[in-house]
């Protein structure tokens, strides 16, 4: 299980794939001083600092587990948080959220958003007068017309992320100028206020090979406060300098540099000034070098990303049964795993409770009583299903196959072994031999694609939107095109609330439908979820506007180091 993070996240980014960083230590030691998950919501920690308290220039030295090749978004391999990362400085990030989770229009890009009409749906964006693509092009309504037609699914050339959202629009047209785009449904949207969000320009959406190809290991068109300089997948950085043409008030930082590190690395490269800052995540060992390192200090905020296991339930896999998904769900003891993980750094930690909504919101409900811990009944269950053991040390076997589960891991995080060899004691505990198959990223990303697994933990992330958003992780597999159903479990049932929450324009109404088909989430056992990020970060203490974001956006504009 390895880590993918940013700082910006595409705003519908449910869907956002997220290895998740399952890093501790054992050991005495200090006593916890983070807050738990979901305490302090609403607010983030990021060191505020008027803007002429911050310093010209400098560079922001960024720190990544994975330097991404593919970088659209829209694009099925460009789905990750690794991109989200390396294009948030650079790409038209028209809408932003805020510190608690509030989405606003980015008044750089936007002069205004506005749902004009209910019946039929009509959202009017109006573009900022300079808002310019960096070849000099206009933002025009055409860049929303480009996109809505390479994601909307009717073209299968486009190899999109997702089509949700776009695939229920009627049109784009022009409004009183070039500069709005006049939105119309030919079905209800209740999250309309996430797409378009990153914009990419038409001269890469209107052709599909460009749109799947033309952003690998580069980026040929942007607009935002920084540009690209250099992508160098040799040395695994990536450069980005002051943007001469952006419109807006001008960056404070000369320079943005991206660089791919290991896990291990991080607590040294930030005390030898290699890096500014780096994810605690849930490890001791980072959050107690974080203490110790000077000119660091610890910031944090409650985020929306959260470590969790997919099972396979493809048909023909072992898992594909339901009694038995849920005896091998209810045989992971969650909050074990929490403790065990989050324990020596944050008080008293509880496993997740939801799949739709983070922790602290009030939309949150604790869904998880389908899956409670609960080894004897995970025993009978296993039992009922036909999968038998001669004595409680044996391996369950039925119609002499064994119940043997494959875990699929990552090399790249140097203490995946913590969680897998918990899952092995766990799952040992009630008949079930798990064997752990170890792959580097890309081999990981080949297996997890093409279902070659049955049991693979890494993380995803709550998005703002949770079923525009979140609806690819239960599509209806189609052949190799599962979108981000790796585990293919489908159940028609939740696809339909899916349906119903996605056309409900009532707020209310919509959380009631999101906590109804959470439930249904968690009795199909379609993964299971550990626990909830704590939010947490070392950074260097000179640095003002930036650290533990939470739930808002990164302000590249005022980020920098403090006079």
């Amino acid at each position: 299980m390895s880590h993918l993070i940013n700082r910006r996240r595409a705003l519908q980014g449910g869907g956002l794939l997220a290895a998740s960083l399952f890093l501790a230590a054992c050991g005495g030691g200090p006593p916890p001083v983070l807050r738990a998950p979901g305490e302090g919501f609403g607010r983030n920690d990021i060191n505020p600092t008027p803007r002429e308290g911050v310093r010209d220039g400098g560079d922001l030295l960024w720190p990544i587990d994975e330097l991404p090749q593919n970088l659209n978004n829209n694009q099925f391999d460009g789905g990750t948080t690794y991109v989200g990362t390396v294009i948030s400085p650079v790409i038209a990030s028209l809408i932003k959220a805020t510190a608690d989770g509030e989405l606003v229009p980015n008044p750089d890009y936007l002069t205004s958003m506005r749902l004009t009409s209910t019946s039929p749906q009509v959202v009017s964006y109006t573009i900022h007068p300079k808002a310019t693509w960096s070849d000099g092009t206009p933002i025009t309504w055409r860049d929303f017309e480009a996109q809505w037609k390479a994601l909307n699914g009717t073209n299968p050339a486009y190899l999109v992320s997702s089509t949700v959202g776009y695939d229920v629009i009627g049109s784009v047209t022009r409004g009183a100028d070039d500069k709005q785009a006049v939105v119309t449904y030919a079905h209800p949207l209740g999250e309309w206020n996430t797409l378009f969000s990153p914009l990419y320009p038409a001269s890469t959406n209107s052709d599909p090979a460009v749109f799947n190809t033309g952003w690998l290991n580069k980026i040929p068109v942007s607009a935002g406060p920084f540009k690209l300089d250099s992508i160098d997948q040799g040395a695994k950085t990536a450069t980005f300098s002051r943007d001469p043409r952006w419109w807006g008030t001008p960056a404070k930082l000369d320079r943005i540099i991206i660089k791919q590190y290991e896990r291990t690395a991080l607590a040294d490269a930030l005390a030898n000034n290699e890096i500014d800052f780096y994810e605690i995540g849930s490890s001791v060992d980072l959050f107690r070098r974080a203490q110790g390192t000077p000119g660091v200090v610890v910031r944090q905020s409650t985020e929306r990303l959260y470590s969790h296991v997919t099972f396979n339930g493809a048909p023909g896999s072992i898992l594909s049964d339901l009694p038995v998904r849920q005896a091998i769900a209810k045989a992971i003891n969650r909050e074990a795993i929490a403790t065990r993980l989050l324990g020596q750094i944050t008080p008293h930690p509880v496993p997740l409770g939801n799949t739709m909504y983070p922790i602290g919101t009030r939309e949150y409900r604790d869904n998880s009583a389908a899956l409670t811990y609960d080894q004897a009944a995970a025993n009978q269950m296993l039992d009922a299903a036909g999968w038998t053991r001669p004595n409680p040390g044996a391996t369950r076997t039925k119609n002499g196959k064994p119940l043997a589960l494959r875990l699929l891991g990552n090399t790249n995080n140097p203490v995946n072994d913590l969680i897998n060899k918990t899952l092995l004691d766990q799952l040992g505990q009630v008949g079930a031999t798990v064997s752990v198959t170890t792959a580097d990223t890309t081999q990981w990303q080949t297996a997890l694609h093409g279902g070659d697994f049955d049991l693979v933990g890494f993380g995803w992330q709550i998005g703002t939107a949770p079923f525009a958003g979140m609806r690819g992780l239960y599509e209806n597999p189609a052949g190799g095109d599962v979108r981000q159903n790796y585990g293919r479990v489908f159940s028609q049932r939740i696809l339909d609330l899916f349906n119903q929450g996605t056309v409900e324009l009532d707020d209310v109404k919509r959380a009631e439908l999101g906590n109804e088909v959470d439930q249904l989430i968690w009795q199909e056992a379609h993964h299971l979820p550990l626990y909830a990020y704590p939010g947490a970060y070392a950074v260097r203490s000179t640095l003002a506007n930036f650290g533990a974001s939470g739930f808002a956006e990164t302000d590249y504009i005022n980020a920098g180091f403090v006079k």
